[in-house]
């Protein structure tokens, strides 16, 4: 995994993942009280988990890809929202998949 120098919030993440399968957002309470709720049906689709912490949490990281356009050429060809609607197709695939089986 290399950086592209773009900075995207995990919020922007989880709604593009959910809005990939038509589902919008709607977010309530604030810090470790937040949720992210389906807004048209109200299940809580997402919930801060302090166990998921980093011990020395950040507020801001932001990778430089400099040295890799330098000394590879390289720079990123994908966006974040392809990338994460290839992660969320996958994820459906194999729960698909995985229903399928007579042994599970």
């Amino acid at each position: 995994m290399l950086a592209t120098g773009v900075n995207h919030s995990v919020r922007e993440f989880i709604e593009m993942a959910f809005g990939h399968v038509d589902t919008k957002v709607r977010w309530e309470g604030k810090g470790l009280d937040e949720k992210g709720i389906d807004a048209a049906n109200g299940k809580v689709l997402v919930s801060v988990d302090p166990r998921y912490f980093r011990p020395t949490e950040v507020d801001f990281l932001l990778g430089d890809p400099a040295k890799a356009k330098k000394v590879l050429g390289w720079t990123h060809t994908v966006e974040l929202k392809d990338l994460v609607a290839e992660m969320v197709d996958c994820d459906l695939k194999s729960i698909t998949s995985k229903r399928g089986r007579s042994d599970d």
